[in-house]
């Protein structure tokens, strides 16, 4: 695959993703379940920049998907990993967690939120580019961006180049940031470990 077929895709692939979740029985998006709290990382992030955690003017409902900004999404995933070194928090700034928009390196939050603020300056709404917390398999926290869309949740991740939907990711969802407002967190219901049980 050439890498100008890699970046733009296809709405075909994306359907058929879609069409992979329906067959599971799982929601598109990712169900959410109450308030939670907000990250430490995040809490002072937004100290040192109020204006990109305040209340979203407004929800109009998930992204409409279309060619172009599905190819934005994909473009805008691959050149932020292609660019960032990944490198953690404690060997750039000798502490454990400092979320920061990155120039060179940074570790999986700085991702998020060059990420973010790209698609944001495209034109996606913030209620669609949701900061999320997840669980790797390894039990070891991380942080993807999730793009809610009219065709399910696609998870952004620095550690992969091909974007999917959330419920193809091995990762366990535990928590995100508000679709109403950038500074507030929302619990979210994973119910694939569910799911597996009552197969089982």
């Amino acid at each position: 695959m050439t890498k100008r077929n890699f970046r733009t895709g296809t709405l075909g692939f994306l359907f058929s993703l879609a069409m992979a979740q329906a067959a599971v029985a799982l929601p598109a998006n990712i169900p959410v379940a109450g308030t939670t709290n907000q990250p430490i990382g995040h809490y002072e992030f937004c100290k040192r920049a109020a204006g990109e955690c305040r209340a979203i003017a407004k929800d109009a409902g998930p992204l409409v998907l279309t060619q172009d900004n599905w190819k934005t999404i994909l473009r805008v995933n691959y050149d932020i990993n292609a660019a960032i070194e990944p490198m953690t928090d404690m060997e750039l700034y000798g502490v454990e967690e400092h979320w920061v928009y990155p120039t060179t390196a940074g570790d999986c939050e700085d991702y998020v939120l060059l990420k973010r603020k790209l698609l944001m300056d495209a034109g996606i709404s913030a209620s669609n580019l949701l900061i999320t917390v997840v669980l790797q398999p390894n039990g070891e926290g991380h942080a993807v961006l999730t793009v809610r869309t009219d065709r399910g949740d696609f998870i952004l991740d620095n550690m992969r180049n091909k974007v999917m939907l959330w419920s193809e990711t091995e990762y366990r969802y535990l928590k995100r940031q508000s679709s109403r407002h950038a500074g507030k967190w929302v619990k979210l219901q994973d119910g694939r470990a569910d799911l597996v049980g009552s197969v089982r």
